[in-house]
């Protein structure tokens, strides 16, 4: 019995020691990851810039977001858009057609023919750039240019022009024209070209009231938008408006599979 004793000793004395070390690599392994440090580019931007950013949230807050989601309602049913931040990857999604972008290609599916009659390079991001106004506004590669006021209903608005460096985008030759309140520094009005098919510069310039805002995660984001005749530089009456819903942002990073087409068995779901 006493030769057992030191042996018994022996054994709880390497028991205890691996329970030790497993105990020592739980603590490492359930260490909190920490977050990706944001800089704040504030400062890289015109003074009045900035601040209609931080009107809207701060370009800091939007630039730690990975995902944006929102959908535009529609009487047949919403248009649900997904877009990679970072990449810009985007994914539209209704009942009846898929579009989406991967980096590269711009791809469609959709039940017939009928379903959708745009073009998809064009369109992929093409709302998204409205409704994330006005943060896309601090890009790289963008010039800004204080220009005249626009005057509506007796209000003038400040503004700025928005140009776009060679080869930045499928449309480089597009201008912007951001107008805002001079008072809260909220966005007010958004003139813009097209100039995708054509791939000239263009001297019409398509005018979007932003009228009503929604708190997106801490982000002032566009709840209604409304097209308004505009010639001659003056404001017109409202010929369209488009309203959005189920808006979110988030730091969590999208799947990449997300935005690829889908393959054969995927597309007859749809």
């Amino acid at each position: 019995m006493k030769k057992l004793i030191p042996l018994l000793l022996l054994i709880v004395a390497f028991v205890s020691c691996k329970q030790e070390v497993k105990t020592e690599q739980e603590t490492v392994v359930s260490e909190p990851v920490k977050e990706e440090t944001i800089p704040d580019r504030s400062g890289n931007f015109p003074e009045d810039i900035a601040a209609v950013f931080t009107a809207h949230g701060g370009i800091q807050a939007f630039d730690q977001m990975n995902t944006l989601i929102f959908e535009m309602v529609k009487p047949e049913g919403n248009e649900k858009h997904t877009t990679d931040l970072k990449t810009r990857h985007a994914r539209i999604e209704t009942d009846k057609f898929a579009l989406g972008f991967d980096g590269n290609e711009a791809w469609l599916e959709q039940e017939d023919s009928t379903s959708f009659k745009g073009n998809p390079r064009f369109y992929h991001n093409l709302m998204f750039y409205f409704y994330a106004m006005p943060f896309v506004l601090g890009d790289d590669g963008i010039s800004y240019e204080k220009i005249e006021d626009l005057k509506v209903e007796d209000v003038s608005y400040p503004g700025y022009k928005i140009s776009y460096g060679d080869g930045i985008g499928d449309s480089p030759k597009d201008n912007y024209f951001v107008y805002y309140d001079e008072a809260s520094k909220k966005m007010k009005f958004l003139g813009y070209t097209v100039t995708f098919f054509s791939k000239e510069k263009s001297e019409k310039i398509n005018l979007i009231e932003y009228s009503d805002w929604n708190d997106v995660n801490g982000l002032l984001l566009p709840k209604t938008l409304k097209w308004r005749v505009f010639e001659n530089g003056v404001a017109g009456e409202v010929r369209s408006e488009r309203n959005f819903a189920n808006a979110n942002a988030s730091k969590e990073k999208p799947s990449p599979s997300l935005f690829k087409k889908p393959t054969v068995e995927e597309s007859k779901t749809l």
